[in-house]
């Protein structure tokens, strides 16, 4: 990502009733993120997004939460590149994965929606526009490719699971820091090899 002020979203929907859920975790990594920094999240009307502002190195990072439910992601990361007047390329997006397996994490300087609502929603919003970072988080899949995964990514992760889940959201934050302190090429390189952890 280049210097200057940049813009980390984590993905999820808001409410109690889809607290902890694997569709969520996007929204637990950045959450850490801004901790690790001591920032707090308000929430922005004007955005519909609960935002943080924090300086983890040079320059300003904010960190956004979408608070338009998962399929309507879009609407709030239009209006926050607006005004903080920079490109998607200046953007990172923290997503959970299902095609990736429970603790693995993935960066990617740009790509397509891959099938999930909140990056179709984006990238419909921004014209079609793909380029811009993302930092994928592996919730694992339940079933075969193509089955219908709306329980699987709705649910909580079960007892055996939890562990891998906060430690992965725990590797993700640093991710995160690698990047805006380092740049993105260092942090794929660093945390792209990485082996999922296993619950002990």
């Amino acid at each position: 990502m280049p210097a200057g002020t940049k813009l980390v979203v984590g993905l999820g929907n808001p409410g109690p009733e889809y607290a902890g859920t694997r569709h969520n975790i996007g929204f637990a990594v950045v959450e850490q993120f801004a901790a690790n920094h001591t920032g707090s999240f308000k929430r922005k009307w004007r955005f519909a997004a609960e935002v943080a502002e924090i300086a983890p190195g040079d320059g300003k990072v904010v960190v956004a939460k979408p608070q338009t439910y998962m399929n309507r992601s879009g609407v709030t990361v239009a209006a926050m590149l607006s005004w903080l007047k920079i490109a998607p390329a200046e953007m990172l997006v923290v997503v959970d994965d299902a095609d990736l397996p429970l603790g693995q994490v993935r960066l990617r300087e740009s790509g397509g929606s891959g099938g999930h609502n909140g990056l179709r929603s984006i990238i419909e919003a921004l014209g079609g526009c793909e380029e811009f970072a993302r930092l994928r988080v592996g919730i694992g899949r339940v079933g075969e490719v193509g089955a219908d995964l709306t329980g699987h990514v709705l649910g909580r992760f079960s007892a055996s699971e939890r562990e891998v889940a906060a430690r992965i959201v725990g590797e993700a934050a640093e991710a995160l820091d690698c990047c805006v302190k380092e740049g993105l090429t260092t942090a794929m390189n660093r945390y792209n090899r990485k082996a999922p952890p296993k619950a002990d």
